[in-house]
């Protein structure tokens, strides 16, 4: 017996079946049922949604022995016949191989005759936007003022290319592409009839394959029955579609949070090995951005259904707002980009890379996620220094941006003083701190140095990340823990950033490991204590707590912002 593929045998046969079109199959019925019926038809929609097989099915409403219906019998001889493709008063035209004026006007020569054995003859035009111009003229006359005995169904995924004079003589439909969770319905119901077995998973990965398409959704399903050997499991279904297991999905964020440039391009390591779609991975990677978004703003949108539950919890919590609206700017943006790349490997590599190198710029310079150990770092070394640097701590100028950081909310620890915290305990930094002296600037240390440089992107994010660690003469060593800022355009821009702020020629060396006292460490100790002041000053506020107690009101968790105090570095 000769297989017939699930897109050819569970074609929908009556309104009823027809998935997803609910708005369209609505207005066609009560048309018919009123027996008010226009001479010409235009569907428009994407491939696969069911244009051809809507036609089909108002052909046979149009023809049911039954009488004109919403309801055809699918049993007399004019539905089986336009069922099996043999009716032949239904006629279905390609203008994609046919578009010419000569062919249609044999077309229009046949319609003038009476139906051989039906009521109506049924013209159905699939892809009309590919009659050229003369084709269209030469049907406009009959297209508007047919035979009572002739409907034209037209058909267009490019309704844009369709004359206006030709669209105002129809009524037009347009088809919706399937929603996801309509198609993975009807896939269950195809393979239970089937007596298949399936993961439901499984079928979420081909529902999204299929782009909104049913015909394309059935087509996977065909292709994943042949590549599982009959059961359709999630593993079969994303080995064959090259998707990206959510494993690697978690396993990456959690590398771009913890800004592991070694783990972000192993895992990519993994997927060129596996030979994954790369533009696979960085759609799956926006969705996943996509649902952290929503369950960050509202969490009741995660299905706890869904496998990867936890994680887009997890994930809402550990990244800010802003970090995820602009992962999710780079992931998009990257796919796009892609096909220009060198390479694939090249392209999503360097998505990725922009992920670890840029963040949005109120996190004052640091990762929000790596914050909280900073400031840890940071408030142990100001315990064993603080007595040394209570002098510093008196400058006038750090005694104006405490004014400013206490102006913008509650009393928080000055700027010098969150500068002293982030210093190391160590004496190897007397050395670079009394040569910057010597060198021209009164800061004495190398954060305040960097936050007075004019500097843009990669090079900001080296003088940023980096740790003044000798001076020797007019040769400054920097230390950096990723190795891709310290990279020869960069420093060569920095050094002349330095040499022209300083007004000396400058020499610049770097060296990569660890760091500490940077100016990055210096913000995030920063933005940690304004958010703790922050919160502790609602916490404190009669106002906010006479709401909490007399209106049952909580506060929603991120939602607390302090008010970021004006540089004065940059008036």
């Amino acid at each position: 017996m000769t297989y017939q593929v699930l897109a050819r045998k569970w074609r929908p046969k009556d309104f009823a079946s027809l998935v997803g079109q609910e708005h369209v199959v609505r207005a066609l019925t009560h048309a018919l049922e009123q027996q008010r019926l226009h001479h010409a038809y235009l569907f428009t929609g994407t491939r696969g949604v069911g244009k051809t097989t809507l036609s089909r099915i108002f052909a046979k409403a149009l023809n049911c022995e039954m009488g004109i219906t919403a309801t055809p019998c699918g049993q007399c001889q004019a539905c089986c016949a336009i069922d099996e493709a043999r009716f032949v008063d239904y006629v279905e035209m390609d203008a994609a191989s046919n578009r010419g004026v000569d062919e249609m006007a044999s077309l229009l020569e046949r319609a003038v005759y009476a139906p051989v054995n039906a009521r109506f003859k049924v013209y159905m035009i699939d892809e009309v936007h590919m009659l050229t111009n003369h084709a269209f003229n030469a049907m406009l006359k009959t297209l508007e003022e047919p035979p009572s005995h002739v409907k034209f169904i037209l058909a267009t995924t490019d309704p844009q290319k369709i004359p206006v004079t030709v669209l105002s003589r129809c009524l037009q439909f347009n088809l919706k592409q399937m929603p996801a969770v309509h198609i993975v319905t009807h896939l269950q119901k195809v393979l239970t009839e089937e007596k298949l077995g399936f993961e439901l998973q499984a079928l979420r990965l081909l529902a999204r394959a299929a782009d909104g398409s049913m015909r394309d959704a059935l087509s996977l399903t065909d292709q994943a029955i042949a590549y599982a050997a009959g059961q359709i499991s999630e593993e079969a279904v994303r080995g064959m579609l090259g998707a990206l297991d959510q494993h690697y999905l978690t396993r990456l964020l959690d590398a771009i949070a913890a800004s592991d440039g070694a783990e972000v391009l192993a895992i990519a390591d993994e997927l060129a090995a596996r030979s994954l779609s790369f533009l696979l991975a960085l759609q799956d990677l926006s969705t996943m951005l996509h649902q952290i978004a929503w369950a960050q703003v509202a969490p009741q949108s995660v299905l706890d259904e869904l496998p990867e539950a936890e994680d887009i919890r997890r994930f809402a919590s550990l990244f800010s707002p802003e970090q995820v609206q602009l992962y999710y700017q780079i992931a998009t943006i990257g796919r796009s980009e892609l096909g220009l790349a060198p390479d694939e490997y090249a392209g999503f590599t360097m998505t990725l890379l922009r992920m670890l190198a840029f963040y949005p710029a109120n996190t004052g310079g640091a990762r929000p996620t790596i914050a909280a150990s900073q400031a840890s770092q940071a408030s142990q070394a100001s315990q064993a220094s603080q007595a040394s640097q209570a002098s510093q701590a008196s400058q006038a100028s750090q005694a104006s941006q405490a004014s400013q950081a206490s102006q913008a909310s509650r009393p928080v620890e000055s700027v010098p003083e969150l500068a002293q915290a982030a210093m190391p305990n160590h004496a190897d930094v007397s050395t670079p701190t009394d040569s910057l002296v010597a060198l021209g600037f009164v800061e004495h240390d190398w954060p305040s140095l960097v936050a007075r440089l004019p500097l843009r992107g990669l090079v900001k994010e080296l003088a940023y990340r980096s740790e003044l660690v000798r001076i020797e003469g007019a040769t400054l060593t920097l230390k950096v823990s990723v190795a891709q800022l310290a990279e020869r355009l960069q420093v060569d821009k920095l050094r002349t950033a330095l040499t022209e702020y300083l007004g000396k020629p400058l020499k610049l060396v770097t060296e990569i490991g660890p760091v500490m006292q940077t100016a990055a460490a210096l913000d995030a100790a920063q933005n940690v204590q304004r958010q703790q002041a922050a919160e502790q000053a609602l916490a404190q506020d009669p106002f906010a707590q006479a709401l909490i107690r007399d209106f049952d009101a909580t506060v929603v968790p991120g939602s607390i912002k302090p008010v970021q105090p004006t540089n004065i570095s940059n008036i």
